[in-house]
């Protein structure tokens, strides 16, 4: 199936939400290491790690990260934990929906955290109005990268983000929506209006969930 293709920018929002005091930060999924090369500019002393699952991205983060790993976290022994339960921070930049078990990682993180720890990710939104409009008309097809990545295996909302964090023993605390200028939205918004009417849904909340691309969140130990 391969990865998704490495990049070499970094999600702004993901980096405001990450805490600028934590001594250090694991980020799953690192691709070319741009965020930690954007986060050590705020935080020096930083000692941040970088994993990933395809050797060759690992080898190009190391520019910027402190320490690389190339490894399957869903596979990780007792070891790799252990080594990174002082962590105050984990990031997930579009990440969560690649894994397998997102749910029982989260779990997992939430056993070594600090209790002033936190979890940030970046999200896709299976709710956008892309995403429905093409699914009125069955247009599913899977692509290189976007909503429809062939290498997402799990899809989430706003309102399944929420209950995914929660189960895994967290609050979300913070959260941007990350919405941008799309052309031919505001044509598909009165029908997705209808459809959450038709379903005795509020209209409202309806379509302003079908606005974000994306949900940055960052999530705290509870």
């Amino acid at each position: 199936m391969g990865q998704t293709p490495v990049h070499d920018g970094h999600n702004p929002d993901l980096l405001e939400v990450m805490p600028l005091d934590a001594r250090k930060v694991v980020e799953v999924g690192c691709s070319s290491g741009a965020l930690a090369r954007e986060y050590k500019k705020r935080n020096l002393s930083c000692h941040y790690v970088g994993l990933e699952i395809d050797p060759m991205y690992a080898a190009l983060a190391k520019r910027h990260c402190d320490e690389t790993v190339a490894l399957d976290i869903e596979i990780a022994e007792v070891g790799f934990w252990n080594r990174h339960a002082d962590a105050e921070c984990w990031v997930f930049g579009d990440t969560l929906e690649h894994l397998r078990d997102p749910w029982a990682t989260l779990q997992r993180i939430r056993k070594v955290i600090p209790s002033h720890g936190v979890v940030v990710a970046c999200i896709p939104n299976a709710q956008h109005w892309s995403l429905q409009a093409k699914l009125s008309f069955g247009d599913f097809r899977y692509e290189t990268c976007g909503l429809l990545d062939r290498t997402h295996l799990r899809w989430f909302t706003r309102q399944t983000i929420i209950e995914l964090f929660k189960s895994g023993g967290y609050s979300i605390e913070a959260g941007i929506p990350r919405i941008f200028d799309e052309p031919h939205r505001e044509k598909f918004l009165p029908y997705i209006r209808l459809m959450a009417q038709a379903a005795g849904a509020d209209p409202d909340l309806a379509e302003s969930d079908a606005l974000p691309l994306q949900y940055v969140v960052r999530a705290i130990p509870v």
